[in-house]
């Protein structure tokens, strides 16, 4: 198994530099690097400060918005992917994370072709890179500004569609754990997946995402890791905990009581979350 990872949405106000401080110290296997702190504090710095820190980068956040929701047009878009391919080889990342963007206007055939069109376009530069894709479909009730992909069948659908070894799925139990029948099909979803994404949930979303500590909700992670450990997954479980509950968190305490609830999932040793 990869080890734990701690995503940079996690801890929204910290630099890039003191994500990176307090997780090392926190014992964290690896980051998940939002792009924008990155940028804020220099790429070919961080870079380095990664380097000598010992930290994995467990994923790129993110690429997408293809379908021209978020205001670029799809040749802006396609080259901005460009640019975080190029940056994801080069932290050596796990996976890039990929939005389709909203479906907007669009008629649904027509915005699941444009989304075909530009992994078709980006994969084998994303192999020259030695990046994976990994396309995260999200909870109906939040996904509207980010993706028209909200359940994982439309998302294998869309991946066997393109056919390439370089385009994976992200699982997020905060998206799509919340329906109990994803526990009998998790385990053909294995050799599929790029990255495993833990958060949790005192509610179903209602527009925006809102995330309690893990094991504080009533997302199924113990049965999700058990799953997941018996199928064979041994990539990385990036901890993504973000919304109004959160807001007003010690991210230092944050970070010790995930990894006690990850310890705890998986067996490191029998704590309490």
């Amino acid at each position: 198994m990869a080890g734990l990872s701690m995503n940079e949405l996690t801890t929204f106000r910290w630099s890039f530099e003191e994500d990176v401080y307090h997780y090392r110290s926190a014992g964290i296997d690896a980051i998940g690097v939002w792009r924008q702190k990155l940028s804020d504090f220099g790429e070919d710095k961080g870079i380095e400060l990664l380097s000598e820190s010992g930290l994995a980068v467990s994923a790129l956040l993110w690429a997408g918005g293809f379908t021209g929701s978020d205001g670029l047009s799809y040749r802006d878009s396609l080259e901005d992917a460009r640019e975080a391919i190029a940056l994801a080889g080069d932290l050596r990342a796990g996976c890039l994370i990929v939005y389709s963007g909203a479906r907007g206007g669009h008629t649904r055939n027509h915005a699941r072709r444009l989304f075909r069109s530009a992994l078709q376009e980006l994969a084998p530069l994303a192999g020259e890179h030695g990046v994976c894709l990994a396309i995260e479909p999200m909870h109906a009730d939040c996904s509207s500004d980010w993706t028209f992909l909200t359940g994982f069948e439309d998302t294998l659908e869309l991946m066997h569609s393109v056919d390439s070894p370089h385009i994976r799925l992200a699982f997020d139990a905060y998206h799509l754990a919340q329906d109990d029948a994803i526990l009998e099909r998790l385990p053909e979803l294995v050799p599929y997946l790029a990255l495993v994404q833990l958060g949790d949930a005192r509610r179903p979303p209602e527009g925006e995402q809102n995330r309690c500590r893990l094991g504080e909700g009533f997302v199924p992670l113990r049965q999700i890791a058990q799953i997941l450990q018996t199928a064979g997954y041994d990539g990385y479980y990036d901890v993504e905990l973000l919304g109004e509950d959160l807001d007003n968190r010690d991210y230092a305490e944050l970070i010790a009581h995930s990894k006690r609830a990850y310890d705890q999932l998986f067996g490191s040793q029998a704590v309490d979350c």
